[in-house]
């Protein structure tokens, strides 16, 4: 059943504007990302949702929370719609695994990034054109950046600004989780 949904999702899930040719509203009326973020189109994330599957099948769906999982990875624009979703994975399956898959293989339909346009994804995903992550070896997370010393050098000022950015794919996966079956 999952892969029968998948597929139509294909079809259905997509941009509702597949030039990406505006900047968003949320980065050109907002000066932390304007005009920083303006060719960015929207932010790539995975999120494990809990699956039941018969017992000889549980062991690669168990994750790193110990219960049977999927590994789902979501294209989201910027007022919090999917642009693209690629779900059945097991739980065990990283998430450059989906991505590379889903990005190479024609048949998924990925909203490729026209040039000079970027969706942001975290350091679970390779920093190729297209896909902007944040510096490595910096904070990057909002809390990291609340507890603790002040923000400093444009590295970080750049991760703070990122992750803040990127925070709307955290806030759709929560809305999407306290709503659904999951």
């Amino acid at each position: 059943m999952l892969e029968k949904v998948s597929r139509m999702a294909t079809d259905l899930i997509a941009p509702a504007d597949p030039f990406f040719s505006s900047i968003p509203e949320q980065i050109r009326n907002d000066s932390r990302y304007m005009p920083h973020f303006k060719d960015c189109i929207g932010a790539i994330d995975g999120t494990h949702i809990a699956a039941i599957l018969p017992p000889n099948e549980k062991i690669p769906y168990i994750g790193r929370k110990g219960i049977p999982t999927q590994n789902v990875m979501a294209v989201y624009d910027f007022n919090m719609c999917f642009t693209f979703v690629m779900a059945g994975w097991e739980g065990s399956t990283h998430d450059t695994r989906i991505f590379l898959d889903a990005i190479r293989d024609p048949k998924y339909k990925f909203p490729h990034p026209p040039n000079g346009k970027y969706y942001l994804v975290d350091s679970g995903y390779p920093q190729m054109k297209g896909y902007l992550g944040p510096y490595r070896g910096q904070r990057y997370h909002l809390p990291d950046f609340r507890r603790g010393r002040p923000i400093s050098g444009k590295e970080e000022i750049f991760n703070h600004s990122h992750s803040s950015l990127r925070s709307v794919i955290e806030r759709t996966f929560d809305v999407l989780k306290k709503n659904g079956p999951f």
